[in-house]
């Protein structure tokens, strides 16, 4: 493979060949193809595909989120996956930025969820010296499950005592950075609507408790490498240092090559992983019973 049929098999999967996504199933059937999706484009090189790209069809001069509310191509493209996460054909994760959603498909979640999700979502959080949640998102978590799904605004409400916007943003990013909370539904009046992902996807957060790291990251490791065609170690560590240490893909990758799920591909002066291509197997033709020979080839005797 050349460097330039990997990126057309790139443009392809991730629809940035003049075929844009524009429909709810298309939306289903991108996220279901890639697995993972930025909404925007970020600032610094991520392989990944994003959202408003497939919209558009193209990767040239893509909105980044600063310049979204004035691009009306982003407009568009958030409106179609608000309607993908309402129909939970599309989960949001807070991963590299707030402002920027990281989509991830249905079938790929409960993997992610995994990798950082709460092993025991219905126990509460709670506020200390050594937790990672502040009394806010303690006090925002107990509004949310009594009260969800919840705009900020009445969340703001609820809570009583002024909290500012920045705080409360700070309380809700620390319960949707472990996958605690969702954004469920937006509207341009209220803004977005809060609830607790246990209570709105509870198959696949179930289903995500049940699979170990190891086996997630294998799996979503050979989504990724599907996503991107193929990719080396540095971009796989890359990805996926966002959510686990760069050590752990590092050996992930290392049993999925040596069980030989993953191989290696030439691509121009590089070798990239790749997923293994599908082993072909030959099956010899089953011989023509005797009788059928005895009775076609030689004449009956009278």
């Amino acid at each position: 493979m050349t460097e330039s049929e990997l990126q057309q098999s790139r443009a392809a999967k991730w629809h940035l060949n003049g075929q844009p996504v524009r429909t709810l199933e298309d939306g289903r059937a991108f996220l279901e193809s890639v697995g993972f999706s930025l909404l925007y484009p970020l600032k610094q090189l991520l392989l990944v595909p994003t959202f408003v790209g497939a919209w558009v069809g193209a990767e040239d001069r893509l909105p980044t989120w600063q310049h979204s509310f004035s691009d009306p191509r982003a407009q568009d493209a958030r409106e179609l996956m608000v309607r993908l996460l309402r129909d939970r054909a599309a989960f949001e994760a807070n991963i590299f930025d707030e402002n920027n959603a990281f989509l991830v498909s249905a079938s790929a979640f409960p993997y992610f969820y995994a990798l950082i999700g709460e092993r025991n979502p219905k126990q509460a959080p709670k506020a200390g010296s050594r937790s990672e949640y502040s009394q806010l998102a303690c006090d925002a978590f107990e509004s949310i499950r009594r009260e969800g799904p919840i705009s900020k605004s009445q969340l703001a409400a609820r809570l009583g005592g002024s909290p500012s916007g920045a705080a409360l943003d700070r309380a809700l990013a620390e319960l949707w950075s472990r996958l605690r909370i969702t954004r469920v539904d937006f509207n341009p009046r209220e803004g977005a609507f809060w609830d607790l992902l246990s209570r709105w996807a509870p198959d696949a957060v179930r289903e995500g408790i049940g699979f170990s790291v190891a086996t997630a990251l294998t799996a979503l490791i050979s989504k990724y490498l599907e996503c991107v065609v193929a990719a080396d170690l540095t971009e796989l560590e890359t990805f996926f240092g966002n959510f686990v240490p760069r050590s752990r893909v590092k050996e992930a990758v290392n049993a999925l090559l040596a069980a030989r799920e993953l191989s290696f591909i030439p691509v121009g002066n590089r070798s990239l992983i790749q997923v293994a291509p599908p082993k072909t197997v030959f099956v010899a033709s089953p011989k023509p019973p005797r009788t059928a020979l005895r009775s076609s080839t030689f004449p009956r005797r009278s």
